[in-house]
């Protein structure tokens, strides 16, 4: 994740806590700059990063400085073939600008501000886009297999780069070496000596000298440090559990979306894909599509697909029902749901049914559900006003959209994070 630098001069430090103000005006204005993303283009576009133009006025630093057009000064100007010393230059006529651009001036009384633009990678966009944002109610439920492994310390090794050297446990093994190997000369030097005292021969004692020169040579040259000694902190991997969720899109392609509310679904789920790729590492996708039929598709088929039909919403809630108890244990999974209607059901008996399948089947199993509903109309649909009924349930949120401009904002509210939500 790439960070703001700036590089302007403080050799003393004594703005540093305006700098820190700067710099968080300018990432609040690449987050409220990014939104506009998503309506100009298109969102798996829009993730690959680009170019954000952040109001200059925004991002000024305050500071205090005299006012140069009032007062009295004295300047001094060094002389040209033109004026010496003394002469009295004259003031530029008035209207002639006084801004260092080269642009020609303009009478328009409109008071303008230029921007500067700021060009973020993929991996910036995703981090100002979803920072704020997470799956509600995650909880730490853990899969029984995984391959995730996370390095944790388990003692120490004879081998290792020199950035893991645990220099008080090396210093510890010299120590010990040297008390070891000194105790054995010492003790081998206390005989030499003896027998050196108590021999009479002179050969003998000739030799027991030479023996015992050496035992004090080898005592005064006991490396300090040797490459036994050499002790380096091990790193094992251990296995980590992780947090394991999946999240089940479901979009009515029945013939009633027209082209504007399909377009509207798929740019919201695409968002909503790219949010649980850029956030979770352990999470898997349940794409199901339906009309009067439902069905599991995979990614293509569920973003391109041109299969259409009438409308019944039910079966989709049943197949989401039915792919739970024959897939995701509930005591290992955390299971989310977002679906996509323009709320026209075949009739009242289906929306009152998704209700109750709804409201007793799935509500006590998932940790949250989101209802997306892509209609502008003034009355409300069979669908919107049963699940009505029952968004007051714990993890049930629902929502209307109809315009492009509308998806961040929606979508920023279903996943806002509750520590944010209470600060804000």
């Amino acid at each position: 994740m790439g960070k703001i630098i700036d590089r302007r001069q403080n050799s003393k430090g004594k703005s540093t806590s305006n700098r820190h103000r700067f710099l968080r005006r300018v990432e609040d204005q690449i987050k409220k700059a990014l939104p506009d993303l998503i309506s100009q283009e298109k969102i798996t576009d829009a993730s690959k990063g680009g170019t954000v133009r952040v109001p200059i006025k925004k991002i000024s630093e305050p500071s205090f400085h005299h006012d140069g057009r009032t007062g009295n000064k004295t300047t001094v100007r060094p002389g040209n073939d033109r004026f010496n010393q003394g002469d009295k230059i004259p003031k530029p006529p008035s209207g002639e600008g006084k801004g260092s651009g080269q642009g020609q001036g303009s009478n328009d009384p409109a008071v303008t501000e230029d921007e500067f633009s700021v060009t973020i990678t993929r991996d910036e966009f995703l981090h100002y886009f979803f920072d704020d944002l997470e799956l509600p109610n995650l909880l730490k439920k853990y899969m029984e297999q995984t391959e995730a492994t996370k390095l944790r310390r388990a003692g120490y090794s004879k081998e290792g780069s020199p950035a893991k050297l645990a220099i008080k446990t090396s210093y510890q093994q010299s120590m010990a070496r040297q008390i070891a190997i000194k105790g054995v000369l010492k003790k081998k030097l206390e005989g030499l000596k003896a027998a050196y005292e108590s021999s009479t021969d002179v050969e003998e004692k000739a030799s027991l000298l030479a023996e015992i020169e050496l035992v004090e040579k080898q005592m005064k040259n006991v490396p300090f440090f040797d490459h036994i000694d050499l002790r380096y902190k091990n790193h094992e991997p251990h296995p980590q559990p992780i947090t394991s969720a999946v999240m089940f899109c479901i979009m009515d392609v029945s013939a009633s979306m027209g082209e504007h509310e399909k377009d509207i679904a798929k740019r919201f789920f695409t968002l909503l894909y790219i949010f649980l790729q850029k956030q979770y590492k352990k999470i898997e996708i349940v794409f199901i599509r339906h009309h009067t039929v439902a069905k599991e598709v995979d990614e293509e088929e569920f973003f391109n697909s041109r299969e259409s039909g009438g409308t019944i919403v039910a079966p989709s809630l049943k197949l989401m029902r039915d792919i739970i108890r024959e897939r995701y244990n509930l005591s290992d999974w955390n299971i989310y749901c977002c679906q996509a209607s323009d709320g026209d059901a075949w009739s009242e008996r289906d929306a009152v049914e998704c209700r109750n399948i709804i409201k007793e089947q799935l509500l006590p199993q998932v940790q949250y559900m989101a209802y997306l509903e892509i209609n502008n109309s003034e009355y409300s649909s069979y669908l919107w006003q049963n699940y009505k009924a029952i968004s007051e349930d714990s993890g049930f949120s629902i929502r209307k959209i109809y315009q492009v401009s509308e998806i961040w904002p929606v979508f920023k509210g279903l996943f806002k994070k509750k520590s944010v939500i209470k600060t804000t």
